[in-house]
C-alpha cells in the first residue's frame, strides 16, 4: 500500500473501502474481527499451556500511571471506604468481625486497556456501516458496546517482539520513537520467531517502548512520539484475520502519524471499517524475556474486557500461560 503524506483523506478512504468487513458477518454483527475467534481456534490456543507458568500482561492501575489529563484522561483514584483502622474501633458487625471495602475513579482507558468498537467513528459512521450518533449517546454505545466481547477474548496469542528483532543492534530490544513498524517488519519478526499469524489469533507486538518509560519516566508516554504500526499494515491486519491486536505503546500506532495534518488515520480504518479490536499500553516486557529464553513465541491468552455496559473501551488484566 503506497502512502502519500499530503492525502491522508486520500488514502484513508482508499483504505477504509479496501479493507472494510462491513456487512461480513450480518449487519447485526457487534463483534466484528473476533468472529475469527471460534471453537476450535480456543481449543488450539487452550493447548499451548504446557509450562503452566502464566504472566500478567497490565500494567498497574494507580496514580503513578501515564496519563497527563489529555481529554480528561486521568490516572486512577482509589479511596478506601472502610480500613483496618474503622474495625479496630468497630463498624457494628457482631462477634469481632470488620472488613475493609474501597472504591476506583477513572477513565476506562486509562492503563492497560482494549478499544471497543464504538471508540472511533469514521465520518460520522460506526462499525458495520451504522450512524455514529445512533450508536453511541449520552448512554453510552447502544449496539456494539464492549460487554458483548466479554465471553469471547481468550484462544491463540502470538508475540511479535519487534524491539528485540529490529531494534536490538545496540543490546537494547527497543524501537526509537516515531520509527513505523511496516509489514514486511511484521512478517521478519514472526519468521524470527518461528511462529505464523493468521485467522483468529489475537497478536502482541512489543515495541519496546513501555519498557524505556520504566527506566527513564513516563515522559511523552501519553500521546507523544512512540513507534508503533504504519498505515500501510492495514492490508496486513485485513488479510491475516487476525481476531486483536494489542501493543505496548499508549495508540497503537506509530507517533507522529505518517501524514500531514493527521490524527491517528489506522485507527479510523481498522475499527469503524475493519472492525478489529485494539489494545493498548500492555505491559509485554516480562513475557517477550520468557519468550526469548525458550524460543517459544505462542502461548494461551485470555483477556476479557470487563462487561460494562455501553462502554466503548475496558481495562484489561491478559493473562498469557505458557
Amino acid at each position: 500500500m503506497s502512502l502519500n503524506r499530503h492525502d491522508p483523506e486520500g488514502a484513508i478512504a482508499e483504505a477504509a473501502k479496501k479493507y472494510s468487513n462491513w456487512g461480513r458477518w450480518g449487519e447485526d454483527d457487534v463483534l466484528g474481527t473476533l468472529n475469527f475467534l471460534d471453537e476450535a481456534k480456543r481449543r488450539e490456543g487452550a493447548a499451548l499451556a504446557r509450562r503452566g507458568v502464566s504472566f500478567s500482561l497490565s500494567q498497574r492501575f494507580d496514580m503513578n500511571g501515564p496519563q497527563k489529563g489529555w481529554r480528561r484522561r486521568t490516572n486512577p483514584v482509589h479511596t478506601m471506604l472502610d480500613t483496618g483502622a474503622d474495625a479496630a474501633f468497630g463498624q457494628g458487625f457482631p462477634h469481632g468481625h470488620g472488613g475493609a471495602d474501597d472504591v476506583i475513579a477513572m477513565p476506562l482507558q486509562c492503563s492497560t486497556q482494549w478499544d471497543g468498537l464504538g471508540h472511533i467513528f469514521d465520518h460520522g459512521k460506526a462499525w458495520n456501516g451504522r450512524a455514529a450518533e445512533k450508536v453511541v449517546t449520552s448512554a453510552g454505545d447502544l449496539i456494539t458496546g464492549i460487554e458483548h466481547m466479554a465471553p469471547y477474548v481468550a484462544g491463540r496469542g502470538v508475540l511479535l517482539d519487534l524491539g528485540r528483532v529490529i531494534g536490538d543492534d545496540d543490546g537494547t530490544p527497543e524501537l526509537p520513537d516515531g520509527f513505523a513498524i511496516t509489514e514486511e517488519h511484521l512478517i521478519e519478526a514472526a519468521e524470527e520467531h518461528g511462529v505464523s499469524v493468521g485467522r483468529g489469533d489475537i497478536v502482541l507486538v512489543r515495541t519496546g517502548q513501555l519498557a524505556r518509560t520504566k527506566r527513564d519516566g513516563w515522559g511523552e508516554y501519553a500521546g507523544g512520539p512512540a513507534p508503533g504500526l504504519s498505515f500501510t499494515t492495514a492490508g496486513w491486519l485485513h488479510g491475516t484475520e487476525i481476531a486483536a491486536i494489542a501493543t505496548d505503546t499508549w495508540g497503537f500506532e506509530v507517533r507522529p502519524n505518517e501524514f500531514d495534518h493527521a490524527f491517528q488515520p489506522l485507527h479510523q480504518v481498522v475499527i469503524p471499517n475493519m472492525g478489529l479490536l485494539i489494545g493498548e499500553m500492555w505491559d509485554l516486557d516480562n513475557l517477550a524475556a520468557d519468550c526469548a529464553a525458550d524460543g517459544v513465541y505462542e502461548f494461551w491468552l485470555t483477556a476479557a474486557p470487563l462487561p460494562i455496559t455501553g462502554a466503548v473501551g475496558s481495562p484489561v488484566n491478559p493473562i498469557a500461560v505458557k
